[in-house]
């Protein structure tokens, strides 16, 4: 019969494990509503920047508002199983030492007695002699049998007696008693790049009911002249005009999923997925701003459009590739009339620029912390597909998507440009949950799509490329 020391034990145990299940409930359920939550941001910050509808920031304030409640419900708990988690440990301490101490004593009054048979009076005790004797019924004063009975109870109890035999976490030598833990918590999403270059551009919402969007453009303007004298006929040229065409493209994709893990996976499976597709969605984008070719259902992207000027670096180096830089900003500056705003460059480009190093081993682009003296960039952030710092005065913003294969194979594009003469109109990225199209199956289909077009085309003369850069080392 258990002691009651144990049963107790067991309640408490039990009463702790019901603890730890309820939090576990909990955590389930603010996970879901954080995810239901980041998901309106992700999709409201697709469809209309950092700015949420009434609607969005209503359903978002009641998330945080149920997540700040189960949050408090949570501490509470952990509070509670963290006083009953110490006091099972107390109690198992306790039963351990008992045990320890009933065991010490047991050995205690063993050891008060020597061993049987050892190696120091084997000539006096044989436990073969012995076991004869006994088995041939010549023990007439009975210490063999003695002795043999003396003997068995030392290697019932004693420990130096026991045996051992080894065995390991390989499975089938005892590692079945020791299984993996998943950190469903912690599952790792497939890294994926984002949407810098499309985000720097002028970023408008897609008209509805159109596959096509023509934007006019005056292509000859007037003329003003001096007038050479009085009532002498005044400078006139009449205007010319055309438009810029640019045609509605789709970007989709999606995911069959068996409906057996949607409904027995312990995490959101669907929304994994979900997330996946969006960022796969981001990254197509971006590639298609920047280097769509105009055909196939693509829209015509910057490196593709006619009118971008390009300049060649004269060399692979600080000197070089600056020199070019300050070109290309005076480009804009001479054929565009207005300021550049922004740097585009790829982060390994980037990276180069901050290997740099003057004729005394001394960085060219270093933080402003660092009170940089005739330094050659600023180094602003250490960030990605943001702006990380600054060159010729202009922000600096690293995109992987940016080619690295252009030119002879190994080179990337610096992009300098005024960006807001670049449109990018888009539709809000739409989910769609098909459970019918492969019910055969038992297959649920997920997807994503969204509808874009672009042009560079308003004012080409707003981006210049800074081309030759081939593959730097470091």
């Amino acid at each position: 019969m258990p002691s009651t020391d144990a049963v107790e034990n067991n309640s408490m145990e039990e009463f702790l494990k019901r603890l730890i299940d309820q939090r576990a409930q909990l955590v389930e359920k603010r996970d879901n509503l954080e995810r239901k939550a980041t998901a309106i941001l992700m999709v409201a910050k697709d469809q209309h920047g950092d700015t949420l509808s009434a609607e969005e920031d209503a359903e978002v304030r009641a998330h945080v508002e149920e997540m700040r409640g189960l949050g408090e419900n949570i501490e509470a708990l952990d509070k509670r199983i963290q006083e009953v988690g110490e006091e099972v440990r107390r109690s198992g301490t306790i039963a351990n030492n008992l045990a320890k101490v009933r065991h010490t004593e047991r050995a205690a009054i063993h050891v008060k007695e020597s061993a049987v048979y050892t190696k120091e009076n084997r000539h006096q005790r044989s436990y073969v002699k012995d076991l004869i004797r006994l088995t041939m019924n010549i023990d007439p004063d009975g210490e063999s049998r003695r002795r043999l009975f003396d003997h068995a109870s030392d290697v019932a109890n004693n420990p130096e007696y026991q045996e051992y035999r080894d065995i390991s976490r390989v499975d089938g030598s005892g590692g079945y008693a020791v299984p993996p833990a998943w950190l469903m918590d912690q599952y790792v999403t497939y890294a994926r790049p984002g949407r810098a270059f499309a985000n720097v551009t002028q970023r408008q919402t897609l008209p509805g009911g159109t596959d096509s969007i023509n934007v006019p453009k005056m292509l000859t303007g007037t003329t003003v002249g001096v007038q050479t004298a009085d009532n002498t006929l005044v400078s006139e040229t009449n205007l010319t005009d055309t438009f810029i065409n640019a045609p509605v493209r789709t970007i989709s994709g999606q995911q069959g999923v068996a409906i057996q893990l949607i409904d027995q996976s312990p995490i959101a499976f669907d929304d994994v997925v979900f997330r996946d597709l969006v960022a796969a969605h981001a990254a197509v984008l971006d590639t298609q701003v920047i280097g769509g070719t105009g055909s196939s259902g693509q829209v015509l992207g910057v490196g593709n459009t006619p009118g971008i000027s390009s300049v060649a670096a004269s060399a692979v180096t600080i000197a070089g590739v600056y020199s070019a830089l300050a070109n290309a900003v005076q480009t804009v500056h001479t054929t565009r009339f207005l300021p550049p705003e922004v740097i585009v460059m790829h982060p390994r480009r980037w990276g180069w620029f901050l290997s740099l190093l003057d004729g005394q081993q001394r960085p060219l682009v270093l933080p402003n912390g660092n009170m940089p003296f005739n330094a050659a960039g600023i180094l602003t952030d250490v960030d990605s597909q943001q702006v990380v710092g600054n060159i010729h005065g202009l922000p600096v913003v690293t995109d992987p998507n940016i080619a690295t294969n252009s030119g002879a194979g190994t080179e990337d594009i610096i992009y300098v440009m005024r960006s807001s003469d670049l449109i990018l109109w888009e539709s809000g990225i739409r989910a769609r949950v098909l459970p019918e199209t492969r019910a055969a199956n038992l297959t649920v289909l997920l997807q994503v799509y969204n509808y874009l077009a672009f042009t560079a085309a308003r004012y080409p003369q707003s981006v210049v490329q800074i081309t030759g850069l081939t593959a730097p080392t470091f």
